[in-house]
Order: C-alpha cells, then sequence, then structure tokens
C-alpha cells in the first residue's frame, strides 16, 4: 500500500546551484505525501494553473499528469511516502480521484496525519520514524475490511486493471483491458477514472513515464530508455518529458544530479507482480 524514503542532503549541492534551482515533483504511479523535518518545503510551481504557490510543513500531492516545481537551497531533510491510488481512501478518508492534479497540506486530513511533523521530527532515528509512520497509517486502516463496496465488483475490475498498468510499464492496450473486464470501452474509462483520478489512457502514459525517470536515473541513454518503454523512437520519449515534466530529459538530468532519493521501481513490462 506504501512505500517510505528517507532523506537528507548535505545542502551545499542545493545551494551551489544558485536560490533559483528547482526540484521537480515528476508525475508518477502514486500518490505522495511529504514531510519536512527541516525547513518547510516552498513549491513554486503547482500542476494544476488555478492553485496558488506555498509553503508546507507536510503536504500530499495526488497524481498529477504536469511537474511540481520544488524550491531548493539549503538542507533538505525529510522523509516521503509513496501511497497506492486504490489505498487512498483508507488512508486518507478521500478517494484517489478527489485529489487527482492538487496539492493539499496534510493538516486537512485529520489531527494524527496534522501531529506528524512534530512526532518524526522528535524520533531519534529513521527506524523509530518509520515505526511511528506505520501505527500511524496502520490505525488508519484498520477496520477497513470493505475492499468491494457498493461498486462491488467494478472496483475490483478497476483495480486488476490498474496493478496491470503498472506491471506492463504502461503499454497495454486499452482496448484489451477492456475487453477483459467486460465493459465497454467508454465504461470502462469512465470507472477507471472515477476509481483512480486519471483514464486509463494517461494512467499508462504516467507510468511509462515514470519508468523512463528510472532508467535515466540509473544511468541508461535516451535512445536506450525510449526503446525499453515502448516509445516509438528517442524524439518521442523528449516530446513527452516536455509535456510532463516541462523540460527536456537532458536539462531534467542537470537540474536534480545528485540525486536526492532513489527512483521508486517500477517493474518491467511481463515481469510477475
Amino acid at each position: 500500500m506504501a512505500r517510505y524514503v528517507g532523506y537528507r542532503s548535505a545542502g551545499a549541492a542545493a545551494a551551489a546551484a544558485g536560490p533559483q534551482s528547482v526540484h521537480r515533483g515528476l508525475p508518477s504511479g502514486h500518490l505522495t505525501l511529504n514531510i519536512s523535518l527541516g525547513e518547510p518545503v516552498r513549491i513554486v510551481g503547482m500542476p494544476r494553473g488555478d492553485q496558488a504557490p506555498g509553503e508546507f510543513r507536510a503536504l500530499l500531492g495526488g497524481l498529477h499528469t504536469a511537474p511540481v516545481l520544488i524550491a531548493r537551497g539549503g538542507t533538505e531533510f525529510g522523509l516521503e511516502v509513496a501511497l497506492e491510488p486504490a489505498g487512498a481512501a483508507a488512508v486518507l478518508g478521500v478517494p484517489a480521484a478527489e485529489l487527482t492534479g492538487h496539492v493539499v497540506d496534510l493538516t486537512e486530513f485529520g489531527r494524527d496525519l496534522a501531529r506528524l511533523p512534530e512526532r518524526l521530527a522528535e524520533a531519534p532515528d529513521w527506524a523509530h520514524r518509520f515505526a511511528i509512520l506505520d501505527d500511524v497509517l496502520s490505525a488508519r486502516t484498520a477496520g477497513d475490511s470493505d475492499a468491494v463496496d457498493a461498486a462491488g465488483a467494478a472496483a475490483s475490475d478497476v483495480e486488476w486493471a490498474w496493478r496491470l498498468i503498472r506491471r506492463s510499464g504502461g503499454t497495454v492496450r486499452v482496448a484489451d483491458l477492456a475487453r477483459e473486464t467486460g465493459w465497454s470501452r467508454r465504461r470502462f474509462g469512465e470507472r477507471f477514472r472515477r476509481e483512480i483520478g486519471l483514464t486509463p489512457k494517461q494512467a499508462a502514459r504516467v507510468v511509462r513515464f515514470e519508468r523512463a525517470a528510472g532508467l535515466l536515473k540509473a544511468g541508461r541513454g535516451l535512445a536506450e530508455t525510449a526503446a525499453l518503454c515502448g516509445f516509438s523512437d528517442q524524439p518521442h520519449l523528449t516530446g513527452e518529458w516536455r509535456a510532463l515534466a516541462g523540460c527536456v530529459p537532458t536539462t531534467w538530468l542537470a537540474e536534480e544530479r545528485p540525486f536526492l532519493q532513489d527512483p521508486l521501481p517500477v517493474p518491467d513490462p511481463d515481469s510477475e507482480p
């Protein structure tokens, strides 16, 4: 349901890049909970044009198809939690679809989550911080055994389709997914968007992009990454990066090195779940 990543930078690299340097929070297949244990996170560019920039001690970012621009400088210290869309309602009390494209202060989701920055900052080490996260998230999901609600099999089929999109690296055909569910393509798309917050085509696009980001971070070349991720060619990959990251891949790599966090793993296509 969730993965935790702790991060701390020495500060020198970010400061050397200058006061206007940014970290791009790229589109991914997860909702992102970020808790700063140092200075507040200063967002200078939101994924939606109708949301103003702001500073957050802790925030929740929904699925998005445009970058979140975060100002860098000095020491960066905190935790990032990646939440699966299907588990968002159990953890946050609202479905993933209601958070799509938004960045929301964590205080809006209840007192226990609002107190996390203070509790985590007081913890002596990463093991204790992760244990606190375990306790808080487990308490929120306890008793949530109704995986099938009034939507019944529909929700289950959407979750199955989402997992298949993830496992395929975003290369599975939407028509094939709809056929397997037994729904029309239109009905499948509507149900999927209602549950996940993106259309199936958008979800596949984001997952493919996320896999490409992981390969580029690992040192793969542009042409190789394009071929491995199912892009028609390197210009196709570059065009997707302009659309989803707001820059070309080489610009992103130059901005991000050294990487503050390791990429979340995205399975190779056709691998076992």
